[in-house]
């Protein structure tokens, strides 16, 4: 297969989305909770990879492959390009977006049999204009290739008219006067629950529409996590106690037949002394777990997060794998599928 990714999109799923509830739209494609159950076990694996990638810190066949590009020729044949490169304008964009989809279709390839799905952090492709949006497409097709889940990290959250907006982008599609507009397809989303979770509705009820889910944020592996998500209620649970209750509501409507539901919850690998007591409050919810690696979580502290089964848990890394050649040597893409195929055994190993 060729490093570089198709400019197709991936699927988007079909049905606009509908509803305005939290439960299930009815009869339909199978639900997240089993889809993500059939792909664990098929692939022997709950390790994501995170794409979250710096366009000054990419791996250098990537860099080499877009200099030998449509991009590199487009400079030749426009003076003015070579000239935008330094700049804002949309030659840098361009150029830079399609090294970043190189980029990441390397990584997909290099560790694509030891993973069951991809995180693409939507910021490091957004930042990136229009020619980013159209990169992110591009990996997310080439994910498709290898059968790999998508899980979007976006974080979003809005009132109900922006939160429809967000799950048009992102699960179905959009009805324009000049035709049909698709989203990216992906099979599920984290989301900010800050606003409620009537907000989250309308993102919900798109998802069951095409099998994909949800992962909200319960307790989140970064340092300040603690700050709010620690907080003590009025009624003594913590906030993210109180989050988790929330989360196990939402997705009771929406568990399939391996047990597991379709609104599953961030709960940060660098925090794992929380997730007996948050597996408790959402026995079938499938638990995202950020933070193995670059910040210090470990896989092996992971286990109450698999007790409904090896697809309770999805372990994601990101830098520990792109960047294991920094700490490891050698080759970039050996390296990575090196330390994921090891990531991959131990999170194996906790569910015998």
């Amino acid at each position: 297969m060729s490093p570089t990714p198709s400019a197709a999109a991936g699927p988007s799923g079909g049905a606009a989305p509908g509803g305005s509830g939290l439960a299930p739209g009815g009869s339909g494609p199978p639900g997240f909770g089993d889809l993500l159950h059939e792909r664990v076990a098929a692939r022997r694996s709950q390790l994501v990879l995170g794409l979250d990638p710096d366009p000054a810190r990419l791996w250098p066949r990537a860099l080499e492959i877009a200099a030998t590009s449509g991009g590199e020729r487009g400079a030749e044949t426009d003076p003015g390009a070579a000239a935008r490169t330094t700049d804002a304008g949309p030659g840098a964009a361009r150029r830079a977006a399609e090294a970043v989809a190189i980029h990441c279709a390397l990584a997909i390839d290099a560790v694509a049999d030891h993973c069951v799905a991809v995180k693409p952090q939507m910021a490091c492709f957004e930042r990136l204009g229009a020619a980013g949006w159209s990169a992110l497409a591009e990996v997310i097709a080439h994910a498709r290739r290898h059968d790999l889940l998508v899980i979007a990290d976006g974080k979003r959250g809005d009132i109900d008219v922006s939160a429809a907006g967000y799950a048009h982008a992102f699960f179905g599609h959009t009805q324009t006067p000049f035709g049909v507009v698709s989203g990216l397809g992906v099979d599920a989303l984290t989301v900010n629950p800050l606003l409620g979770f009537e907000a989250l509705a309308p993102l919900l009820a798109a998802a069951r529409e095409r099998g994909a889910g949800l992962f909200v944020l319960v307790r989140t592996s970064n340092p300040g996590a603690a700050e709010i998500q620690e907080r003590r209620l009025a009624s003594g649970a913590t906030v993210s106690e109180h989050l988790a209750d929330l989360v196990a509501q939402a997705g009771a409507t929406g568990v399939g037949q391996a047990g597991l539901s379709d609104v599953g919850a961030v709960t940060g690998a660098t925090a794992p002394e929380r997730l007996r007591e948050l597996r408790e409050r959402m026995p079938a919810s499938v638990f995202l777990l950020p933070g193995v690696g670059a910040q210090g979580g470990r896989v092996e502290d992971l286990a109450p997060a698999f007790s409904p089964g090896p697809a309770g848990g999805l372990v994601t890394v990101s830098r520990g794998l792109v960047h294991a050649h920094e700490r490891d040597g050698g080759d970039p893409a050996q390296a990575a599928a090196r330390e994921a195929e090891r990531l991959r055994r131990l999170a194996w190993a906790l569910v015998g």
